[in-house]
């Protein structure tokens, strides 16, 4: 009905993509555990296997309860359509794969995760793949870096580690004038907090593993489709707008319109490489989405009483946090992430790299690891793990200098986190 009202986030969080069993009548999405699907004749399988219909064929390219998981989050960041894959990594390959060709380039943000930084500039080597780097800082750069190589730009909506806000509308201009899309990784503001398809964003990418998860317990990530770029548009990416060979000659953006890319990733790349979600990481990653408004809204609360404690303290020189009223991308953070500036900050402690670890090994309530977003507060020194690949004179470019301690602020009760961090400092100045 043209009148109907539109679910809140926080009812979709529950709701979206999910009925009652039809068989059983399970109120939760069940766990569909199962590798294959029997068909119901063979002019069935024969439609199935040429797109001409919509249906399970085999999990590795779809699952029941994968399929209620993406209609969930494209709900969530207005997107037209979704594909749930194995992890973070496996969303951003897929993504690429369908956009790109042997000598083709990314405009990619300086400031990303550094396992990012390294899919970028090394793995992606192997398919013929270039990563040109611009700063958000300085808008203009990305407009220098585009050349007519430039087949993407791709940027994180908060940058890990930093917690920094990135100016998505600006750079979505830069992405326009260019004809290419803008890939937003949108993991650690979640849709709660930013989404990137209401400030020009083309595709937006997710670890699942992190807060939309939020546990700590299972891998997965997301590629979300927004529906609005023309692929046809000069031929640039023929994997979508020229007749596929395997499928008999269909046309993808022709046969399915706005959300072209999302089957694209499906049919053309999670099919043929195969990082496929298993269903029970589904069903955890649904369960945790269950309560993202919730949890979000606590993660931000505690990581600003963190940041603000920290920011009084003589042995941090800095904190960033955009949630702080003094922090440089309070502004950014005041227009794209208005309920609250995420879970994740750094800072840079007096004594630099050995003052950082001792920190790091002295932690009690904080968990020592290589993650972000779980219900529990964790730490982690980048220079020395998570961003130690990356080449000391970009480390901090990338916001992970020799000084800074990242922190991912859970939902325990905030004195106790700043009581650990207090003790945590003594034991290492002692």
């Amino acid at each position: 009905m043209a009148n109907e009202r539109m679910p809140g986030f926080d009812t979709l969080a529950i709701h979206a993509g999910a009925q009652p069993d039809p068989t059983t009548h399970a109120r939760i999405t069940p766990i569909y555990q199962t590798t294959a699907y029997t068909f119901d004749s063979a002019d069935h399988a024969a439609s199935l296997f040429g797109l001409q219909a919509f249906g399970n064929i085999y999990t590795r390219i779809m699952n029941p309860t994968q399929n209620v998981l993406e209609e969930r989050v494209a709900a969530l960041e207005g997107g037209t359509a979704a594909l749930a894959v194995a992890s973070g990594h496996a969303a951003q390959l897929i993504t690429f794969h369908a956009l790109m060709q042997p000598g083709d380039e990314i405009v990619a943000a300086r400031k990303l995760y550094g396992g990012s930084i390294n899919q970028l500039s090394q793995s992606f080597k192997s398919f013929g793949w270039n990563v040109v780097w611009a700063d958000t800082d300085d808008i203009a750069t990305f407009q220098n870096a585009v050349t007519p190589r430039t087949k993407a730009i791709f940027i994180e909506s908060i940058a890990n580690p930093g917690g920094i806000v990135t100016d998505i509308e600006a750079i979505a201009n830069v992405a326009k004038r260019a004809g290419v899309p803008l890939v937003v990784d949108n993991t650690l503001a979640t849709p709660y907090l930013c989404r990137p398809f209401d400030h020009g964003a083309d595709i937006v990418v997710h670890s699942l593993t992190k807060f939309m998860g939020g546990h700590g317990n299972s891998m997965g990530g997301v590629i979300v489709d927004g529906g609005s770029f023309d692929w046809s548009r000069e031929g640039r990416y023929p994997m979508l707008s020229e007749p596929r060979p395997e499928y008999h000659g269909v046309v993808l953006h022709e046969a399915f319109g706005n959300f072209a890319f999302a089957i694209a990733c499906r049919v053309l790349g999670l099919r043929d490489l195969g990082p496929a979600i298993s269903p029970f990481n589904a069903f955890l990653i649904l369960t945790g989405i269950e309560t993202l408004p919730l949890r979000m809204q606590r993660h931000c609360d505690n990581a600003l009483a963190v940041a603000e404690w920290l920011s009084d303290r003589p042995d941090v020189t800095w904190v960033s946090y955009a949630g702080l009223p003094g922090d440089r991308y309070h502004g950014l953070a005041r227009k794209y992430v208005p309920k609250g500036a995420g879970a994740v900050l750094t800072f840079g402690v007096r004594g630099g790299y050995e003052a950082g670890v001792a920190v790091v090994e002295n932690v009690k309530l904080f968990s020592h690891l290589a993650n972000i977003g779980d219900t529990r507060s964790l730490i982690i020194h980048p220079a020395s793990t998570t961003h130690r690949q990356v080449p000391d004179q970009h480390k901090a470019a990338a916001g992970a200098g020799p000084d800074v301690i990242r922190l991912s602020v859970g939902l325990e009760d905030k004195a106790d986190i700043i009581a650990d961090l207090e003790q945590a400092f003594a034991a290492a100045a002692a």
